[in-house]
């Protein structure tokens, strides 16, 4: 019931901010601008380099929505395209000198219309008010203290990436011993051929937290392997940063077509491939692992349309 209290309270607070911010909104941003399109702008000025997807997925923004942001701030010539030396699929984007100045312009608006609405706010008060707007930014982005890195697997790794799958499949779904026999078979084999194949380990604060893997199935068709999160570290992004590492190096070693092998209850990571335009292909059944029947899926991503 405690944690019911606490939902309403905020879903409350954010009620009455969202009509805050409304009014504010309505002010700043004029009509050849609109919320949207400024926060994009905005996200280009502060992240020169950044990509389309990065932006989409910062700001919850449909992609036609931002291809046809994109399109009218080229035809103005308020943004740079300049093809990704790591991915030739991405675009890393900046604002012209024109962009800037729009950027300038509607910062000097913005700061107007929160100066407009802090007014008549004593300052004891005001104070109060940016002290716990700094307390919400602080607790929701602790994650950003976080140090993460991806790096090549290294003596040792392999053993704690069979143990992850060991533990995490047995915990949530009940696999016994011959899934970790599979898991552990099929890296053994890696270990003594890994040609064209590749396995990183994420690490977070020193700490091992995940890992992903390419494998080379055929010349030009790759395997996506041995993809899994440690609980503790899962939302933190922790999945698109090996996803990404993985899907870079199929492009480098000039693969056509990449495939995986997946189940059905695992919602979170069929949402992410998903997102990367994998397609589910194929299912079969599968009564090996866990003594119960699942539903063991096939996703495959062409990398020669993936744009």
């Amino acid at each position: 019931m405690e944690s019911i209290h606490y939902v309403e309270k905020i879903r409350k607070f954010n009620r009455y901010y969202a009509n805050v911010l409304g009014k504010i909104d309505q002010e700043i941003y004029n009509p050849s601008f609109p919320l949207t399109e400024a926060r994009v702008i905005s996200e280009i000025h502060y992240s020169p380099g950044c990509t389309a997807t990065e932006i989409r997925e910062k700001l919850g923004v449909d992609r036609g929505y931002m291809s046809r942001i994109l399109q009218r701030f080229e035809e103005e010539q308020l943004i740079l395209k300049k093809q990704s030396l790591e991915d030739k699929r991405q675009y890393a984007l900046f604002l012209t000198e024109k962009g800037n100045g729009v950027f300038e312009e509607l910062v000097d608006r913005a700061n107007r219309g929160v100066d407009k609405m802090i007014q008549n706010i004593p300052e004891t008060d005001l104070t109060k008010l940016v002290s716990s707007m700094e307390t919400i930014e602080s607790i929701y982005t602790k994650e950003q203290a976080l140090h993460v890195t991806v790096r090549a697997f290294q003596p040792g790794d392999v053993g704690y990436v069979a143990h992850l799958h060991g533990r995490y499949y047995s915990q949530n779904f009940q696999f016994g011993k011959i899934f970790e026999y599979y898991v552990m078979k099929g890296l053994t084999e890696f270990l003594c051929d890994s040609e064209g194949g590749a396995l990183w380990i994420a690490e977070v604060n020193g700490q091992i937290a995940g890992s992903i893997a390419i494998t080379k199935a055929e010349d030009t068709v790759a395997q996506l392997r041995w993809f899994i999160l440690d609980e503790p570290f899962q939302g933190i992004g922790l999945g698109k940063k090996l996803m990404e590492t993985a899907l870079r190096y199929c492009v480098e070693q000039n693969y056509k077509h990449v495939y995986l092998w997946t189940v059905s209850s695992l919602a979170a990571a069929r949402s992410l491939y998903t997102k990367y335009q994998f397609v589910r292909t194929e299912e079969k059944p599968n009564d090996e692992w866990s003594g119960t029947q699942m539903i063991e899926e096939r996703w495959d991503l062409d990398l020669t349309t993936t744009p």
